[in-house]
Order: C-alpha cells, then sequence, then structure tokens
C-alpha cells in the first residue's frame, strides 16, 4: 500500500512543515500534488479559518496498512506540536488526515467513529473512502468527501494507484516487498 497524507492548512508553511517531517519518517516523497483550493466545505473553517488548501503526498515506502493507527495517532501528534510552535491565531491550523491508496481503494483514517467506520486500535477508525475499478475508476461510496469526487483529486489517486503497480511489478517473484 501506499502512505497518503492529505494535508490542509491556509498557510503555505504549514505545508511545508507537513512535508518535511513526512519525509524525514518516512522517506523521500514518491508524489507531491498540487496544493488544491479546498472549498468543498465549510466544517473546518470555525477552527482552521478561510482559504484552505489540500495537498496530498505520498512517500516512496510501502506501508503496512497494520500500521494506520501509529500513522494516524503520529499525524495528530505533528498538529499539536505544529500549532504549539507556528502560534497561528487558529486553534487548529494544520490537518493531517492519512490513509493509504491500494490497487482497489483508497482507505482514510479518523478518530471519529461512524456506521461505516471500522475500529482498528487505539482509539483510530477507517473507511474505504473510494473504491476502483478498470472498468469504472475511482468511485464513491455513500460517505465519500464531495472534495474525494473531484476529477482533480482523483487524477492524482490515479497517478498514485499506477505508481503503486509500477512498484510491485518490480518486485521479483516470490519475494516480498519490503514494507515499513
Amino acid at each position: 500500500m501506499l502512505r497518503l497524507v492529505p494535508i490542509v492548512s491556509r498557510y503555505d508553511e504549514a505545508l511545508a512543515w507537513a512535508r518535511e517531517q513526512i519525509e524525514a519518517t518516512w522517506g523521500p516523497h514518491a508524489l507531491v500534488s498540487d496544493a488544491f483550493v479546498f472549498d468543498d466545505t465549510d466544517y473546518y473553517q470555525a477552527e482552521m479559518g478561510a482559504g484552505l488548501k489540500k495537498q496530498f503526498v505520498v512517500s516512496t515506502a510501502l506501508m503496512d496498512p497494520g500500521t494506520l493507527p501509529d500513522v494516524k495517532r503520529l499525524t495528530n501528534h505533528w498538529e499539536t506540536e505544529y500549532a504549539q510552535l507556528a502560534g497561528h491565531d487558529e486553534p487548529r491550523p494544520l490537518n493531517l488526515d492519512p490513509g493509504y491508496i491500494a490497487e482497489s481503494k483508497l482507505v482514510l483514517a479518523s478518530t471519529k467513529n461512524h456506521s461505516h467506520r471500522i475500529y482498528l486500535a487505539r482509539g483510530i477508525f477507517a473507511e474505504i473512502t473510494l473504491g476502483y475499478s478498470r472498468s469504472a475508476g475511482w468511485t464513491k461510496m455513500p460517505w465519500t468527501y464531495p472534495d474525494y469526487q473531484r476529477a482533480d483529486f482523483q487524477q492524482f489517486f490515479t497517478a498514485c494507484r499506477e505508481y503503486l503497480r509500477a512498484e510491485l511489478r518490480r518486485r521479483p517473484p516470490g519475494v516480498e516487498i519490503a514494507i515499513d
């Protein structure tokens, strides 16, 4: 699986800080999206302000999906750390919602329980946000966030899926790919 870390902030320095944390922890970036305008919802505006941007980062190292709770807990810690370091007026100047991309789906982690989320461990839940099939491409679920339905986001997710497939093809037969 490819580790996917969506970064949301109104501050370019917050996006850069998060990219640095991701690289320092999981190695070089395989893919980094543009910083898309994130105005599909006003859900975060009260705690994060207006003019939000969303950027996706994918690491070169493949991810064991069983580590998703640890990844989410670490990114939650980074959110708190950045808020304390940066001194912005907003209570939450940075939002990180990690997950992973597999050949057949995009999964996101959350601390919030809901009927469509599966409990993983230590207060972390997961949901399949998008499915993928060769015939239909990316397909939404009834709970898929509006931004994940955007064509520009899905183009990036397709590039991620192609990168993953190429990495998996590089694997010699019978040899497991190293995952962290």
